[in-house]
């Protein structure tokens, strides 16, 4: 079994609008409370306030004061779910600092503004909301929600997050548990080389071209936000044009995730094993080429790679990100000692001539297999390791 996510749109009436719009704020408001409690906690050098105190206090006994007591008309499970994404959020920021955590460093949680482009609540199984048989999503104190279905909901979901994006967009993410479902074996194994001109190039010589989604918009990217530049700030035109960017923004992002999608359960049909290079994604949206690297989404589309193919039975490997795979001959092993990004094909001493990305995909495909754990776990090809002493060594003169 393995925990999976699906999300499908929703069409909520006016009133549901309106009482989704005030259980995003009840929620906002309960975590800024419980962060203010915890920093003004620490400032005065008392002790962390721990989660059970933490609600009585900013949901408990703030629902019965004026100020909070508007509280009451949302569910308490998204109190309490916003107090838990809190809870959250500072354990992980304790394991960074701590060195339990790895990868990049955590910050602390930070208030949420009413202003931010996406908003969310969660209802979680005690909050009793359920799919009704009209098709219908069930959510305490705010009724029943016309959903857009694009397929059958798996087994019954564990918990349900309703999200506001930028566009004004509603979408019901859920998460559910299902059993692997193992594709019939095949004998084919691809070596991904993700690049900018190409965006992916097989190890069976087929490139796949970049769809370039954000470039191809720019021009009415551009025209959206020079109308939306001469709105006086805090407008109802300014809001409207401010929405216009954002719908764009949403369908680019929209066919980039659709084009991800439709390649990666291609990949993961075609082939047994998948090998990709671990990108340093983070350090190249530093460069010259950040808009670019966006476009391209490798994070999103190697993520996709992953969770299907742990979900239908295949083999999914990283290698290292300082693996030269684009200077090594995959024909005799030569390792070239500069290769410019200019360089698209170049020629080995050897004879062989090759395309940069798709050499780059074969030798991905060569150490995927070479480092990739056997039926007892351990690497096919092992690691360098001490010679023993007993070993004899090469006789002087013996050619």
């Amino acid at each position: 079994m393995c925990g999976f996510g699906t999300t499908t749109g929703l069409s909520p009436t006016p009133g549901q609008r309106h009482a989704l719009a005030r259980a995003f704020g009840c929620a906002r408001v309960v975590f800024n409370d419980g962060l203010r409690l915890r920093r003004e906690a620490h400032a005065a050098g008392l002790p962390y306030i721990c989660d059970g105190e933490l609600s009585t206090r900013v949901i408990t006994e703030a629902k019965k004061t004026p100020e909070r007591s508007w509280l009451a008309e949302v569910s308490a499970v998204v109190l309490q779910q916003a107090l838990a994404d809190l809870s959250t959020a500072y354990r992980n920021f304790f394991a960074s600092i701590t060195g339990k955590r790895q990868g990049p460093k955590v910050a602390p949680p930070k208030f949420r503004s009413r202003k931010d482009n996406r908003q969310a609540i969660r209802f979680t199984r005690n909050a009793r909301f359920q799919v009704t048989a009209g098709g219908k999503l069930r959510l305490p104190k705010i009724g029943d929600v016309p959903v857009r279905w694009s397929r059958d909901l798996p087994p019954e979901p564990s918990s349900v997050t309703v999200v506001k994006d930028a566009a004004g967009r509603y979408f019901a993410s859920f998460v559910v548990e299902v059993a692997e479902r193992p594709l019939p074996p095949v004998e084919p194994e691809a070596g991904i080389d993700l690049g900018l001109s190409a965006f992916a190039a097989l190890s069976n010589g087929r490139k796949i071209d970049s769809p370039r989604f954000l470039r191809r918009a720019e021009k009415k990217l551009k025209r959206l936000q020079r109308a939306l530049s001469r709105k006086a700030k805090g407008s109802n035109n300014r809001a409207k044009a401010r929405q216009k960017v954002a719908r764009q923004h949403a369908k680019v992002a929209d066919a980039r995730r659709e084009f991800h999608h439709q390649l990666s359960t291609r990949i993961v049909r075609d082939n047994q094993a998948i090998y990709v290079e671990d990108l340093a994604v983070k350090g190249l949206a530093r460069t010259r080429l950040a808009k670019s690297v966006h476009d391209a989404g490798w994070s999103q589309f190697v993520t996709m790679l992953e969770y299907k193919a742990r979900l239908y039975g295949r083999v999914f490997h990283r290698i290292d990100r300082w693996f030269a795979s684009s200077k090594l001959c995959s024909e005799c092993g030569a390792l070239a000692e500069s290769m410019p990004l200019n360089v698209r094909e170049w020629t080995c001493p050897c004879g062989a001539v090759h395309d940069r990305d798709v050499n780059a995909a074969k030798n991905i495909l060569a150490a995927g297999r070479a480092e990739r754990p056997n039926a007892c776990g351990a690497r096919v090809r092992p690691g360098p390791g001490l010679a023993q002493r007993e070993e004899a060594g090469s006789l002087r003169g013996v050619t």
